[in-house]
């Protein structure tokens, strides 16, 4: 379920205005429920204006009068033909200078322990070329005699999950090529 504009100032308004429970207000607005008791008592966002989400066409008059007589229901929000905003691709990101030159290392770490992962996966994965790849891979880089293998989750040149998850589908993809190949 997508959660209204402003959960916040949305929360307040049905705290101020409705007779909705604290449970109900949190899951419409994507809260935790002691975070609307905690905008009810005015502990947190003093001075935060509430916003309607009824004027905003978020939920209808009707959807709160749901709820007001049935404690156990939960709102849903009203679908609109605006379309969301789409989250930007992981693609190439910004390293630091600092750390360029630690590539190649993150980059040899990987060909030893995940040789399942393909050239296009280490470049998405690090944000390098194939050929810096293929020159670690082959000993060719110019700085090869510098070259140590060292994890990229330390060096900070990926994530944990993102490291994972590259595997998971290079591990998946060798089983379906070797299940392939068992077959002719």
């Amino acid at each position: 379920m997508s959660q209204p504009m402003m959960p916040k100032a949305t929360a307040l308004w049905m705290i101020e205005n409705t007779g909705l429970s604290f449970k109900q207000i949190a899951d419409f607005c994507g809260l935790h429920e002691l975070e609307v008791q905690a905008l009810a008592d005015g502990d947190v966002m003093g001075g935060m204006a509430p916003l309607d989400p009824v004027l905003s066409g978020q939920i209808t008059a009707e959807e709160i009068k749901r709820g007001e007589s049935d404690p156990e229901a939960r709102l849903r929000i009203v679908k609109t033909e605006i379309p969301e905003p789409l989250q930007r691709a992981k693609g190439a990101r910004y390293t630091p200078i600092s750390k360029r030159q630690d590539k190649p290392d993150g980059i040899a770490w990987i060909l030893k322990n995940h040789p399942e992962l393909s050239d296009a996966q280490i470049c998405k994965l690090l944000g390098t070329t194939k050929s810096t790849i293929a020159a670690v891979r082959d000993r060719t880089h110019w700085n090869s005699q510098n070259i140590r293998p060292r994890d990229p989750i330390d060096i900070g040149l990926c994530t944990y999950m993102d490291l994972s998850k590259a595997a998971e589908i290079g591990r998946a993809r060798a089983a379906a090529k070797k299940g392939e190949e068992g077959k002719r």
